[in-house]
């Protein structure tokens, strides 16, 4: 899909993997590199992308009912009710960790939930997953991946 797509294709599949759909994004940033995209555009892309599928999440947490989260995503209420009680805690600093794994989509929705300010999680999340990416990009240029 990558070869086919470009950095489209990268946008796409980082914006899945930040929502419930279970996808592993850096094997793709690491993929677009070795294809010889540019570090800085592979990087934003994927943050873009990711930060997408984030807002996603938490627009599903925002407009969907319990059942349905429950129901047509297999987002467990025992576990959202605890992400949401840790969410209360931090507010939109939440956002931040978003871009973990397994918690990160849980953390999204519950900030949905809660309607958390989305102008300030949109920038939280974007800043959090950015970081992310920069990581993923740098470890991958140290260890001589491209």
């Amino acid at each position: 899909m990558l070869e086919q797509l470009g950095l489209f294709g990268l946008f796409l599949s980082c914006m899945l993997s930040a929502t419930v759909v279970p996808f592993a994004s850096e094997a793709l940033l690491a993929g677009a590199l070795l294809m010889g995209y540019g570090k800085w555009a592979v990087t934003l892309v994927a943050t873009l992308g990711n930060t997408t599928g984030g807002m996603i999440s938490y627009l599903m947490g925002w407009l969907c009912k319990w059942e349905w989260l429950e129901k047509y995503f297999r987002v467990k209420r025992e576990k959202l009710e605890r992400m949401r009680d840790r969410v209360a805690k931090y507010g939109a600093w939440a956002a931040l960790l978003t871009w973990l794994p397994f918690v990160g989509d849980l953390i999204a929705i519950a900030m949905g939930l809660m309607r958390v300010n989305p102008w300030w999680t949109l920038l939280l999340m974007f800043i959090g997953k950015l970081a992310r990416y920069l990581a993923a990009t740098g470890l991958l240029a140290v260890t001589g991946m491209f």
